[in-house]
């Protein structure tokens, strides 16, 4: 069986790590440079950055940050916020970005997941769903763009489908509902999306303790789960995590680092 990831989150705003709930009321934890040093010494298997206003403010993620933060962390690096174009998606990658997250412009153009994963691979490109349950629905979400402002009418698990027919390479599906709560992930929405496509999910929003993630992890079929809140407040411990994992079955990779691999990835062309 393959190792569930373990990721920790960057939602970046004017250049700082930001954290709210359900998008909303966000506040400054740091530097983003720094707190990607830092998970990477602790053990985290990837981190996820997001320009979290780049959409709705109609501008493009910037590249310096992602640049300094790919130097830093010596981890695969996924980069979203922003990207309408396969040009802009050829710089992030140019700038150290592994993949590519694409959420609001491939609903409004949704080739441009064929176009991305034509050029770079589908292992390049990650379709990002940020999705809301349905008021007086069971089972049934809706995809929402723009930080999380804008409806579109449309059904997040028939949107997944589509999207990675379309060339995406893995889903991050992050419940609005329990965002920044820490009230654990929409297991049922995780499901229901791991059934239904043939590539990794990530299961993000909710994230407040280890129990929370052994139950997306298994009863919610994710790849792999993401949080910040709980990492970036140290709440939980990235190493503590992976033992708690491990020990209940759940095989992860272990949280120590190799020593001299960021040398040696440096000296690769990094």
């Amino acid at each position: 069986m393959l190792a569930r990831r373990i990721i920790a989150c960057l939602d970046i705003d004017a250049g700082r790590v930001v954290k709210g709930v359900r998008f909303a009321d966000t506040q400054e934890v740091g530097d983003p440079v720094a707190l990607a040093a830092r998970y990477d010494r602790e053990g985290i298997d990837e981190l996820v950055f997001y320009d979290i206003s780049a959409s709705a403010q109609g501008r493009r993620t910037m590249l310096s940050t992602v640049a300094d933060t790919a130097a830093t962390a010596f981890i695969p690096l996924t980069v979203g916020g922003g990207v309408d174009s396969v040009e802009q998606m050829r710089l992030l990658l140019r700038a150290g970005a592994d993949k590519v997250s694409v959420n609001t412009a491939a609903v409004a153009d949704p080739a441009l997941l064929a176009r991305g994963a034509d050029k770079f691979g589908n292992q390049c490109i990650v379709l990002s769903i940020d999705a809301r349950r349905v008021s007086g629905s069971l089972a049934r979400w809706e995809v929402v763009t723009h930080g999380g402002r804008r409806a579109t009418g449309l059904d997040a698990v028939a949107w997944a489908e589509r999207g990675v027919a379309l060339g995406a390479g893995e889903v991050v599906l992050n419940s609005i509902d329990s965002d920044g709560t820490q009230g654990g992930y929409d297991v049922e929405l995780c499901r229901e999306v791991s059934s239904r496509v043939g590539v990794p999910v990530v299961a993000s929003g909710g994230a407040g303790s280890a129990q929370d993630f052994w139950r997306v992890l298994t009863e919610g079929c994710a790849d792999a789960a993401l949080a910040a809140s709980v990492f970036h407040r140290r709440e939980l411990e990235v190493a503590e995590l992976k033992a708690f994992l491990a020990a209940r079955g759940v095989p992860v990779r272990p949280a120590s680092r190799i020593e001299g691999l960021g040398e040696r990835r440096a000296d690769d062309g990094r």
